[in-house]
Parts: structure tokens; sequence; C-alpha cells
């Protein structure tokens, strides 16, 4: 029988229902043997698909060297794999150092973090590393948890959120996350939510301190990704604060926000920041003349925004001057207590039900 493309061989199994040390499976081609007399396990057969597709994508020129070593991403148990080109493991003379060599070291090595690195040091890196994939809406990490590990995207897509779930900002592939907590051991500041299917890499803490030590060129980087990342949130604060009123709807609430705005007749735009999407509210001496919440427009989204309690919000003085001639939605405190019965009439319902 001819040797395989790639042998994927288990080398350390813990509570796995299927298979044990030592077992392999051999890709030929698109065709996958199973160890002898042993079901598939769908789980781990997509994990050495997701593998596969990955070193591709990652490194097309050298899509026949060593790729190394990754972990099953499990479900009663897990698995840890090795996996190498068929050829070479037959052989019997390969080095852990040599099947480490990886498509791995070679996606690091365009990512920023890394390119101040050799592609020695980065080899070295790559054996402290995981891949893991994790689907559209699944939370990273969490605002407040304790910071465990330093995470690289590999692919995909992802979203910062901050306090009561609004968006900060995406990330991309190559973009780091979760070091701020690491480095300064306070807990995570922001949730990471998977926008698009992601694949990261991750290291824990300690081996994430061990590689800063080791390395000179990293502290220096993650250095100054810290002042980047403050003076970037100092700069948004300072605009808000700068371009007028801005809060939380948890500290006051849409009645009071748009009665407050209304009494002080107020003129200018309102936007909101809620969990799911954005406002604007436009105000002329108190009254209102426009509003939208996503689909809704006028009366409608002016009611809506009123049942609102975790957001943010920001008030900027002035408006142009087509809006300074449009109509009034209509008499603010009509509007206000229209409003304020249809919320009673449906929590009423919903005490009923």
């Amino acid at each position: 029988m001819s040797n395989p493309d790639i042998v994927f061989k288990i080398i350390e199994e813990k509570n796995c229902p299927l298979y044990e040390l030592e077992d392999e499976f051999d890709l030929s081609g698109t065709s996958l043997s199973l160890p002898l007399d042993k079901p598939a396990c769908i789980i781990l057969v997509g994990d050495i698909k997701e593998i596969i597709t990955l070193c591709q994508t990652l490194d097309e020129a050298r899509r026949d060297a060593d790729i190394g070593k990754f972990d099953c991403s499990g479900c009663t148990g897990s698995v840890w794999m090795e996996y190498r080109k068929g050829s070479e493991l037959s052989t019997g003379t390969i080095q852990k150092s040599d099947y480490e060599i990886s498509a791995t070291a070679n996606l690091l090595s365009n990512f920023s973090m890394f390119q101040a690195l050799d592609e020695r040091s980065i080899r070295q890196i790559v054996s402290s590393l995981k891949l893991k994939k994790f689907p559209k809406g699944t939370p990273i990490i969490k605002r407040g948890d304790p910071g465990v590990n330093l995470f690289i995207l590999v692919s995909g897509k992802v979203e910062v959120l901050g306090d009561d779930g609004l968006s900060i900002t995406f990330l991309e592939k190559g973009e780091v996350f979760g070091e701020m907590s690491l480095l300064s051991g306070d807990p995570v500041g922001a949730t990471i939510k998977v926008v698009e299917d992601a694949k990261v890499l991750y290291i824990n803490g300690r081996d994430f301190r061990k590689i800063l030590n080791k390395f000179p060129s990293l502290q220096m980087y993650f250095a100054r990704l810290l002042a980047r990342r403050l003076a970037q949130t100092n700069i948004v604060r300072s605009e808000e604060f700068s371009s007028g009123m801005v809060g939380k709807l948890s500290e006051m609430q849409p009645t009071e926000l748009f009665q407050t705005l209304n009494q002080n007749q107020k003129t200018g735009v309102l936007t909101l920041q809620l969990s799911r999407g954005s406002a604007e509210m436009t105000f002329r001496e108190g009254g209102i003349i426009r509003a939208q919440y996503g689909k809704k427009e006028g009366m409608e989204a002016f009611f809506e925004l009123l049942k609102q309690e975790h957001g943010r919000f920001k008030f900027v003085p002035g408006l142009p001057e087509e809006d300074m001639e449009a109509p009034e939605m209509g008499d603010f405190m009509w509007l206000l207590m229209e409003g304020l019965n249809k919320i009673d009439e449906e929590r009423g319902g919903s005490d009923d039900a």
C-alpha cells in the first residue's frame, strides 16, 4: 500500500468515547481512512477537514510541509493529535522540532505582532499556540471575566462590545485581543462576540508572559498597542464630552432624557446606541421634529424608544437649515403620555398572560 498524503495520530486522549492513543487516520487525496473497526466521529472528522482547509488557505505555497498538532474540539471527551506528511512519517526519523514547523508559523510572520521576529523565534512561539473555531454569535471572552488567554484572529470577524452590550469596534484577521487583562491583571474590559465564523489561535496567560520576557520586541509591540488603544478611547470620550450631552440610559431613562431636552428647549440631534442598533431624534426648541429607530419612524419610533432601558446617548446641539423649518411630530406632552399609556397596556397584557 502506498503512503498516505497525511497521517493524523492521537498522541493524547481524555475520556474520548471512540478512540485511544496511537490510533491513526490516513488522508489520501480526499479519502480519509479511519482506525480499524472504529466508527467515524463527526466532530473529529470536521476538525480534520477544518485544519486542512485552514492550512491550505494560510500557506498555499507550502502545503506539503509538516503541519504540527491540534486539539479536537471535543464532545464528552477530547483528543490531541499530531499530523504530518505520510511519506516523512514512515521514515521514523522526524524530530519534534521538525514536524512543528507549520503553516501557522508562515501565517504569523505576516501579522503585525510578529513582524519584528525572525522565523526561528516565531516557530518557538508556535508550540504554545492552539487553534479553536467559534461559530457566529458566540462570545469568545466576556466583560468582567478574569483574563485567561491572548487571542489572535486567524479568520472571520469579531465585534467588541462595551457597556450595555453596545458596539465599540470590529476586529478582523491578524488582530489580537485579550491582552489588556493579561497585562494589567484586571478583569476583561469588553465582550468579544463573533459576527462571522472565526478561527483563533490562543495562548494561555502563563505562556504569554514567558514569551514577553523572552522577546523584547513583543514587549515593545504590546506597549505601543496598549498606548494606541487607550489613546483611541480617550479621543472618543473627548469628542463625546466636547460635542454635547452624553450618558447612559441605565442612569437617565428615556422619559427623563426627553423631558430634559424639552423643558430646556434644546435644539439639536439626539443619537442613541442601543443593543438592537442606533436611533436618532431631532429636537427644535424642545419639540420633536423627527424620530427613527431601525425601520420605524415618527411616532412609532418614539414610542419604541421610550421602552429602552439600556444604551448610551449623545446630544449634539445645532440643526441643518432644512430641519429648522420642519413641522413638529406633535405636542410633546401628548406624545409622552400616549407612549407611556402604550407601555402600561403592554405590561398589563403581559401580567394577565
